[in-house]
């Protein structure tokens, strides 16, 4: 499964979207566009690509523009790796 869409369904669940994010697109913006994207949110999601891509993401690396679109999300992650 490609990184984008390992991270659309972690978004998916994390934040309680029932299958609403199956229609984002890299372009589609998650901060704004998200209320459910707080800051405890966040952190959460931070927690769980971690376990999910076995990285480690430290706290100056967490930025709004990390989380600015989807598929400037899945390609923070794939950096990482």
């Amino acid at each position: 499964m490609a990184t984008i869409d390992t991270v659309r369904d972690l978004l998916d669940e994390t934040l309680g979207l029932a299958g609403r994010a199956s229609g984002m697109v890299a372009s589609t913006p998650l901060l704004g566009n998200l209320p459910e994207l707080d800051s405890m949110a966040v952190v959460e999601i931070v927690t769980r690509l971690e376990a999910e891509f076995g990285i480690r993401i430290h706290d100056d690396e967490i930025s709004a523009e990390t989380f600015s679109t989807l598929g400037g999300l899945a390609r923070f992650i794939d950096e990482k790796r």
